[in-house]
C-alpha cells in the first residue's frame, strides 16, 4: 500500500467534512434551525473548543466540520500544516493562540 502524505490526508479530511456538511444541510432544509440548535453545540463539545484545549488529532475532524458550518471553510494548506505539526508531535498552541482552526 502506498504511503499517504499530510497533504493527501488533509484533502481526505476536507472531503469527509464536506460530505458530513451535505448531510447536515439536507436536514437543515427539512427542519430549520437544526444546525444552530443541535449540530453546532454538539460539535463544539466534541472539538473541545470551549475548554481552550490545544488542537489534537482527535479534535481535528470535529473542528474542521465546525469551521465548515461557518462562512469561511478551512484552508487546505493550513489543514495540512496542522496535520504535519500534530503527526510530528510538535507542541500544539492553545486554541486561543491563533490556531487556524480556532472557532472562538
Amino acid at each position: 500500500m502506498a504511503e499517504i502524505n499530510t497533504q493527501q490526508m488533509a484533502q481526505l479530511l476536507m472531503g469527509v467534512a464536506r460530505a458530513q456538511l451535505a448531510i447536515i444541510d439536507s436536514i437543515e432544509n427539512s427542519k430549520a434551525g437544526f444546525k444552530s440548535t443541535h449540530v453546532r453545540p454538539i460539535l463544539e463539545s466534541a472539538s473541545r473548543i470551549r475548554s481552550n484545549h490545544p488542537l489534537t488529532l482527535g479534535d481535528l475532524p470535529a473542528r474542521l466540520l465546525l469551521q465548515m458550518l461557518g462562512r469561511n471553510p478551512p484552508d487546505l494548506d493550513r489543514v495540512a500544516q496542522d496535520l504535519e505539526r500534530l503527526v510530528s508531535g510538535a507542541a500544539a498552541a492553545p486554541a486561543g493562540g491563533g490556531d487556524s482552526l480556532d472557532m472562538t
